[in-house]
């Protein structure tokens, strides 16, 4: 696979398993929800491909071209806008991860569909939870 869509797919999962990790960790230690952060949890470990070390070869942070953040990425109101901001930062990585993976792995493509409709599942239930504690 080309050398530019590995590292498309190592961002990708970057953002998918840091996405995730922000929600579960609200989850663990501010609700103490232990089931949710164990599914949040199980997403997390299903975010992952084989081909780590070549994955990682490809990491060019240093000449990111969006590297830097604009305003509205470093504005959060609230617990509710932390966990909307990583629930859709989580679900649009998985997507890019289906429609990439589609390439190489069915298999992989499926998995990352199977991540991204959780996630939605989620989002609904999650956000109610968070909006009725502020």
């Amino acid at each position: 696979m080309n050398e530019n869509y590995l590292r498309l797919i190592d961002a990708n999962l970057n953002r998918l398993r840091e996405g995730i990790r922000v929600v579960e960790d609200i989850f663990r230690y501010l609700y103490n929800d232990k089931q949710t952060a164990l599914k949040l949890k199980e997403l997390r470990h299903l975010s992952r491909l084989e081909n780590y070390i070549e994955l990682l070869e490809t990491r060019d942070v240093k000449n990111d071209v969006l590297r830097s953040s604009i305003k509205s990425e470093q504005n959060r109101s609230d617990l509710s806008s932390i966990l909307i901001a990583n629930f859709k930062r989580a679900q649009e990585s998985s997507r890019v991860l289906e429609e990439f993976t589609k390439l190489t792995s069915i298999k992989d493509s499926e998995n990352f569909k199977y991540i991204r409709y959780e996630l939605y599942n989620l989002e609904i239930v999650l956000t109610k939870i968070t909006s009725n504690s502020k």
